[in-house]
């Protein structure tokens, strides 16, 4: 009886862990995730709940099927007794053949676009659904009933495929968001929400400021929470991410809901204005010998409350359930004793991306708080206002090692005998000031 009663609250331990911390490799009810429709044509992003659906054409479609799916999954519309639905796949994997060499013997010219090509009419299509067709065999059919289909060329032909297949057979992929994607997809979609924030900067300024496990980042974010949740990221739950501020209302980071993170990288994510951090009282060592010299403790670093907010799921052709979901809320206020300890030894890395503020404005204001030979990384849109922050940097003798690096990202097509650079692709990713902090006196 011992036994069996051990094993059931080992049994119940493991399924509160399960709750607490779900598997971040899968889908779970409540988490954010991107979804991807046809390829990149449209990137959408989501709470799954049950009751939540999604708008693909014409058509409401339920995203209950992608709980507890693994990230990565392929999802396609079928046609079923109950109407359309989203169905996983799992890719075929095609063997490679000879017929990856283009055949130049075909052309498009003697081609004429009329409209009279396709003998399968819309009505026909129509019934073809109603009686349950998949959409690859509606793109069967339609390739089959086509007069010119045989005649194009090999290019054309792989593009007829895929135009009929995003219209009658549209595939959903289902992608976690993690700072990579997350900047992509805003990029794409909302460029100046992030400032034109490309991921190639994105990981440039990380890797400038140095972010490292245990690291006491602080950051001026101004583009929705990307660069404190790209940060929290790459933390891992160790150190803190402090977000500063001028005035008294912080910027908004709603942006770090979208990660998924745990409660225990939840409260890694503090913020402070830059009066408080400026004012904090210095602890002497006098007074530190009093206190027997032990620094606050990580556990103090933080208010014990958990904010929290209802997770507000308005993104594009997304219908919320009507039962609504908690999501932990980020950049709880940072406890006294944390303050103190930053005002005492500095933060170990800057990160500034503030795209409606002047970059010296800053850099002067919060380059004092951060500890001597720490880096820091300030991004810009434009190159002049750095220029002129980073020339003031060298008269006061701020700083060292100072560069503007403008990163520069370029996608290639790698397909048989067509491998080529990105037709449309951005050739802006704003630009970069670097450098280490040194001592004026």
């Amino acid at each position: 009886m011992e036994h069996n009663k051990n094993q059931a609250v080992m049994s119940e331990n493991n399924n509160n862990n399960k709750a607490q911390d779900p598997n971040p490799r899968f889908a779970s009810e409540g988490c954010s995730v991107l979804l991807d429709v046809n390829d990149g044509d449209r990137l959408v992003f989501a709470r799954l709940s049950g009751g939540a659906v999604l708008k693909i054409g014409n058509k409401n479609y339920s995203l209950k099927p992608l709980i507890g799916a693994p990230f990565g999954s392929i999802f396609q519309v079928e046609t079923g007794e109950d109407g359309s639905f989203l169905s996983r796949i799992l890719p075929i994997q095609k063997e490679s053949s000879s017929n990856n060499v283009i055949d130049d013997a075909r052309d498009n010219r003697e081609l004429i676009d009329n409209n009279e090509a396709q003998n399968l009419t819309g009505e026909e299509i129509e019934a073809m659904r109603r009686e349950g067709a998949k959409g690859d065999e509606i793109i069967e059919a339609l390739i089959a009933n086509s007069k010119t289909f045989d005649q194009k060329f090999q290019l054309s032909q792989e593009k007829y495929k895929l135009k009929k297949q995003k219209k009658y057979a549209p595939k959903l992929l289902l992608r976690r968001p993690f700072a990579r994607s997350i900047c992509e997809a805003y990029f794409k979609k909302y460029p100046n929400r992030i400032g034109f924030i490309r991921v190639d900067a994105l990981s440039l300024l990380l890797t400038m400021a140095n972010v490292t496990a245990h690291s006491d980042v602080l950051v001026v974010d101004m583009v929705g929470g990307l660069i404190t949740g790209a940060v929290a990221e790459r933390l891992g739950g160790t150190g803190y991410v402090c977000n500063t501020y001028k005035g008294n209302s912080p910027s908004s980071v709603e942006m770090v809901r979208m990660f998924n993170f745990t409660d225990k990288i939840i409260e890694r994510i503090v913020q402070s204005s830059i009066d408080e951090l400026s004012s904090a009282k210095t602890v002497s060592p006098e007074e530190n010998n009093q206190q027997g010299g032990v620094h606050p403790s990580t556990s103090d670093m933080v208010e014990d409350t958990l904010v929290t907010a209802e997770a507000k799921v308005v993104v594009d052709d997304v219908v919320p359930e009507s039962k609504i979901v908690k999501a932990p809320k980020a950049g709880a206020k940072a406890s006294k004793e944390a303050i103190e300890m930053w005002k005492e030894n500095g933060f170990s890395s800057l990160i500034m991306a503030a795209q409606d503020q002047d970059p010296w404005s800053l850099a002067k204001d919060v380059l004092p708080l951060l500890s001597y030979s720490a880096p820091f990384a300030i991004y810009h849109q434009y190159l002049q206002p750095l220029a002129t922050c980073m020339h003031n940097l060298q008269q006061g003798k701020m700083a060292i090692n100072l560069q503007i690096t403008e990163p520069w990202l370029r996608e290639y097509q790698v397909l048989p005998s067509r491998t080529h650079p990105h037709m449309q692709m951005s050739s802006f990713g704003g630009y970069v000031l670097s450098g280490i902090r040194i001592s004026t006196a």
